[in-house]
């Protein structure tokens, strides 16, 4: 089967070479020089087993409106006339009911225990280095509030088969002596132990590498804008090159990973 993957960073060249472990023919597709290059290229890359909960979750309505109008939340939101954006905002609000909270923080465990597995196992098998770090993260709390819901929370992470600990204070600044100034300040941390760091670039550079030894192809320095479909049925992607020309490449099946450019080429 010829596959086509948009895309060349985390999710884009980790498809490709799975697809080519399991016999597809696979191109990869993207507008930058190498792999990497975009959202991959400066994420944070934590590998965060230890934190399941989802973003939309019973306290996220009143925490998302203390954060409306500040430019550096964690959650941007800003309101304007769009249907679409008022059909997310009603959608995001129905999962932070309980039971869907329950239910989607369940599905996030279990697939972070498994990409954890899959991680390790595509590392030892590939040899791939990306200045990964396996000392866990350290997830801190502020308040004697906060804290107190610790056991609670490590209980539900152990019954995910998720590793971690509880730390006071000190123990918190043994692990990592950079917290010492904010010693005045922190009631605890939640160890997790299965959590790793890693840099994404380098990931991406390394595993396309080990791909392209497979046999997949990285077209890069070429621009997706559109798909190419006959009778309803998507053939391939219409393309410009590096220096703008414009193209058609075929495949039986293609895989969107552009990132926040997906939902742009999706509609």
């Amino acid at each position: 089967m010829e596959v086509l993957v948009i895309g060349a960073g985390l999710a884009g060249v980790t498809s490709a070479w799975y697809l080519a472990q399991a016999g597809c023919s696979v191109t990869v597709v993207d507008r930058q020089p190498g792999p990497g290059l975009e959202t991959s290229f400066a994420n944070g890359g934590q590998i965060s087993v230890s934190h399941p909960e989802p973003w939309a979750n019973p306290s996220a309505p009143a925490t998302v409106l203390r954060w409306l109008g500040r430019e550096d939340a964690p959650l941007l939101f800003r309101l304007r006339a769009d249907a679409a954006q008022w059909h997310w905002a009603a959608s995001f609000l129905r999962e932070c009911l309980p039971g869907r909270t329950a239910r989607n923080t369940a599905a996030i465990a279990h697939l972070a225990a498994y990409s954890r597995l899959e991680l390790r196992a595509l590392r030892a098998a590939t040899g791939i280095e990306y200045e990964s770090r396996e000392g866990g993260i350290l997830h801190l709390f502020e308040t004697p509030r906060e804290f107190a819901h610790l056991p609670a929370k490590l209980k539900l992470l152990q019954d995910f088969g998720i590793a971690g600990r509880i730390l006071d204070p000190d123990q918190a600044i043994a692990v990592e002596p950079a917290l010492a100034a904010l010693r005045p300040r922190l009631a605890g941390a939640l160890h997790g132990l299965d959590d790793e760091t890693g840099n994404a670039h380098l990931f991406c550079a390394a595993l396309a590498q080990k791909a392209q030894e497979a046999g997949v192809h990285f077209c890069l320095n070429n621009r997706v804008y559109d798909f190419d479909v006959v009778h309803g049925k998507i053939m391939g992607v219409r393309v410009f090159d590096g220096e703008n020309r414009a193209g058609v490449m075929r495949a039986d099946a293609v895989v969107l990973a552009a990132g926040s450019y997906s939902p742009l080429l999706a509609c």
